[in-house]
């Protein structure tokens, strides 16, 4: 029998509330403590393989908890083909963990054979929007499921363009009927980059498409003739995009919601200390709306 056998026959729901990015420093002590989180997030590719100690302890965590696969490499905007392999590989993985939700970047970083260590920017076009719609379908044709795209942090523009970043969003998510993850750090990281007013971005964004946020830490770059912020995901939520994500709950309504800690990694209690005060805001949202 495959090692690639289901262990789960239905996905969980995913809970309205603060998850974390379970990073291999932490989960030894997940396995032993089985802390008090809602749900955890696994990038994608790091499960590949089909055998192996990580795929054993994922299988005793995902009887705790509900997941989420998040991957990096589908390359959905590239103009080359969706590797057949690679959605294959996350087929199976899908088949085998039933993530409650299942993601991408909307990015390209692959063409030719030839693989970008980064999330590259798309041009804000209508030929990426429909190339990018198109291939978007066919993932979620071969996973049987809704996959959510996710707005990257972008350092660069093409000068041609069609749309404006949000407009470009908001139209891909139309047009191939996928779910979206909000990336609210990305979105303050971009409007501090490019010049825009972050508010526009999330009034632009469907309100009935969104499944999920992310939150994490950016790099200011101060010795620079003009502001740059990346997107590091190495040190605490910053205050002004909590703010945004107040605002984003606002709009949006209770969602889930991630931290994202993938450099420079913490101890555990730091990252549910981020996810303690993003619950603070669900609560309050929900509160409100009671």
């Amino acid at each position: 029998m495959s090692s690639l056998t289901a262990i789960v026959t239905d996905a969980d729901p995913m809970p309205v509330a603060a998850g974390i990015g379970l990073r291999p420093p932490h989960v030894n002590r997940v396995l032993r403590e089985r802390p008090r989180v809602p749900w955890f997030e696994v990038h994608s590719e790091n499960l590949f393989a089909e055998g192996g100690s990580l795929h054993q302890a994922m299988e005793r965590i995902r009887a705790d908890y509900p997941l989420s696969l998040h991957g990096v490499g589908l390359s959905l905007g590239s103009a080359d083909a969706i590797d057949a392999a690679h959605l294959a590989r996350l087929a199976a993985l899908v088949q085998r963990y039933q993530p409650a939700l299942v993601s991408e970047h909307l990015c390209w970083g692959a063409v030719g054979g030839r693989h970008s260590n980064d999330l590259l920017p798309l041009p804000l076009t209508e030929e990426a929007v429909s190339l990018a719609a198109s291939r978007i379908g066919q993932v979620q044709d071969a996973l049987g499921r809704e996959l959510l795209v996710e707005n990257i942090s972008t350092y660069l523009r093409f000068r041609e363009a069609d749309y404006t970043e949000w407009d470009f969003v908001a139209e891909v998510v139309r047009r191939s009927g996928c779910g979206l993850l909000c990336d609210v750090n990305n979105i303050y990281v971009n409007s501090v980059n490019h010049g825009f007013d972050p508010h526009l971005y999330l009034r632009a964004l469907p309100r009935d498409a969104v499944r999920e946020i992310h939150l994490a830490g950016f790099t200011r770059k101060d010795e620079l003739a003009v502001p740059l912020l990346i997107d590091s995901h190495s040190r605490p939520v910053d205050a002004a995009v909590w703010d945004l994500y107040a605002e984003a709950v606002e709009r949006f309504g209770p969602v889930p919601t991630l931290i994202e800690w993938d450099q420079d990694i913490p101890e555990l209690e730091v990252l549910l200390a981020e996810a303690a005060h993003a619950e603070e805001v669900l609560d309050a949202r929900r509160i409100v709306t009671a």
